[in-house]
């Protein structure tokens, strides 16, 4: 039953994995297009990402913890109908010229991040034991593929049809992937249990704190009273968040899920190499765009930058059967240490050499095969770690930490960046790259000194109780 099952479910599982991964990064290469079309300010654009990222790290755990208790496949679904409603909704905005209805879009867009969780659970209810490894390295996978396939696309495609037609293509596989889930096996009954709404209030209003005063530091100013009050009350609605979690019978985020022993450094590997990670790809466009006349760069258009970044895309892809081995033969931690390693070797490649597209172009591949070893793995170290019935909610905060990570390293790469330039009417130094491509890999190598001393995913418990699916 569970062979026929896994069949006809882990293609559904990929594909949802994929729409939310590629839905995330789509505006990246095409904030410049959706500008004009929104007739907003750069920094306008800007929050076309945040507000997604932003709902992401909300959801993502909340979806986590109520797949564990009611249900994967109730959840699951209900993240790709949000998926394809944010879809929709941001690709009319964008044909009517409407700001406020993209944001709208692109928050909805977020709220399906809690599809990443829902499909770990899925996978360990159904999928057989030999087959579990390669089936978790392949969600983990997906979320690198999506990502790097929607920068890729992204340029053309806004050059070619305009930037709504970004909007439609997230739209395809919500679709497909909502078929598909119709036709899983109905979920058995559900858990007793009870939400923790105070927990999850909390949660949300941490990282609405955070997330902004992460990503908007440089354009409002690191000491400017705004980010100044949001670093406040983060600080200050993460402690109460802890204070809650430790004390009510049935937390949102089991703490031990977070600081755990066999958790810990996981979750601090997952953080450091998301950081590495997505300051790459937040710097690899700008670099590429940077007009030749300043003596670096190579003045490429968003259709050409996102070609530049097929090679992350494809050896991503590439790396996902790898890391399944690599992980079956000697463990998820060996295939996250490679992947950390081989990033850290690419991020300092390209700031030592990045003065002929070939090089530029070799670091990418480079990346990609990094990048897919290193986030393939992540599911196993997590998975690995837990009972069944904690599935949702420890890959649901893994995921998160892996948002807050990319909005940092996103940020921090910018600002060493900018911090180059000398006058803010001055263009980046090409030191500014060098320092920030360093740093980036100096984190990915923090990662793989880090990673938790074991890995791979566990035998699955053979009593599957009711509310898992």
């Amino acid at each position: 039953m569970r062979t026929r099952r896994s069949a006809t479910g882990t293609p559904v599982l990929l594909l949802a994995a994929f729409g939310v991964a590629i839905a995330q990064t789509i505006v990246l290469a095409a904030l410049t297009p959706f500008a004009r079309a929104l007739g907003t300010t750069a920094a306008g654009a800007g929050w076309l990402l945040t507000a997604f990222m932003l709902a992401s790290a909300v959801a993502t755990p909340v979806a986590g913890r109520l797949g564990d208790l009611f249900g994967h496949r109730r959840v699951l679904v209900t993240g790709l109908a949000l998926l394809l409603a944010g879809s929709v909704t941001a690709a009319a905005g964008t044909e009517l010229g409407s700001y406020a209805a993209v944001l709208t879009g692109r928050v909805l867009q977020g709220l399906s991040g809690g599809v990443l969780p829902c499909a770990f659970g899925l996978a360990r209810r159904y999928v057989p034991a030999e087959r579990l490894s390669g089936v978790v390295a392949a969600l983990s996978a997906m979320v690198g593929v999506g990502g790097a396939l929607g920068m890729v696309v992204a340029g053309p495609l806004a050059d070619a049809a305009g930037p709504a037609a970004l909007f439609w293509l997230t739209a395809v596989p919500a679709v497909l992937a909502l078929a598909g889930a119709a036709r899983l096996p109905a979920p058995p009954g559900s858990r007793a249990g009870r939400v923790d709404l105070a927990g999850a209030v909390l949660l949300a209003g941490t990282l609405s704190a955070l997330l902004p005063a992460v990503s908007q530091g440089r354009t409002w100013g690191w000491t400017s009273p705004g980010i100044i009050a949001l670093s406040a009350a983060a600080v200050a609605l993460a402690a109460a968040f802890g204070l809650v979690e430790r004390r009510v019978a049935a937390p949102l985020v089991d703490l031990r899920l977070l600081v755990g022993p066999r958790l810990l450094a996981t979750n601090a590997a997952t953080l450091m190499v998301s950081v590495g990670m997505f300051a790459a790809v937040t710097l690899l466009p700008l670099f590429a765009q940077t007009p030749t006349a300043l003596g670096y760069g190579f003045g490429l258009s968003p259709a050409l930058t996102g070609l530049l970044m097929a090679p992350v895309a494809v050896c991503t892809l590439l790396a996902t059967p790898l890391a399944a081995r690599l992980s079956a033969g000697l463990g998820a931690r060996a295939a996250f240490r490679a992947g950390a390693v081989l990033a850290a070797c690419a991020l300092g490649g390209l700031g030592l050499l990045h003065g002929h597209l070939a090089e530029v172009l070799v670091w990418c591949a480079l990346l990609g095969l990094a990048y897919g070893l290193a986030f393939a793995s992540l599911g196993g170290l997590v998975v690995g770690a837990v009972g069944q019935e904690q599935t949702g909610a420890a890959t649901g905060v893994n995921t998160v930490l892996r948002t807050v990570g990319g909005a940092f390293g996103s940020v921090v790469a910018v600002a060493l960046v900018t911090a180059s330039a000398g006058g803010p009417a001055r263009p980046p130094a090409e030191s500014g790259y060098t320092g920030a491509f360093l740093v980036a890999g100096a984190f990915a190598l923090c990662a793989a000194a880090v990673a938790a001393p074991r890995g791979g995913v566990s035998a699955r418990p053979s009593g599957d109780g009711p509310g898992t699916a």
